[in-house]
């Protein structure tokens, strides 16, 4: 779902779709997987890859009408369940959430995971 809310949201300016580098370096993925999820939503008919109009070496995955459906139907249900939040937990609640969170983003953009290519696989390798 993360996936197709992804292109879904930086589609809509040209409706030109997304270069699955370009959904890697946003969603945190590396290619191959990202080539992956792209495979298994084409098969399900959400996705479609389509050549670049100025340049037919590049591919683009865009939604399909159903992708769109399914988006829509997603981006509608967090919708409705970050409102029933919002009134289970108060204001004065919620405006403390909010600000937990937005410590806990600047946390992790202060303090960026590791390269994992580097990390050790089972403690046999020899340490950089």
């Amino acid at each position: 779902m993360t996936l197709l809310i992804c292109i879904a949201r930086r589609s809509h300016a040209a409706d030109e779709g997304m270069k699955v580098s370009e959904i890697s370096r946003l969603l945190g993925l590396t290619p191959p997987t990202v080539t992956q999820l792209v495979n298994s939503l084409e098969a399900k008919q959400m996705v479609v890859r389509q050549a670049d109009a100025s340049d037919r070496r590049v591919v683009r995955i865009k939604l399909t009408e159903q992708g769109k459906i399914i988006t829509r139907r997603a981006r509608d249900h967090m919708d409705v369940t970050l409102n029933r939040l919002v009134e289970h937990l108060g204001e004065d609640e919620c405006n403390q959430l909010a600000d937990l969170l937005q410590k806990v983003h600047r946390f992790i953009e202060d303090n960026p995971p590791p390269n994992l290519d580097r990390l050790q696989m089972n403690g046999d390798e020899k340490r950089d």
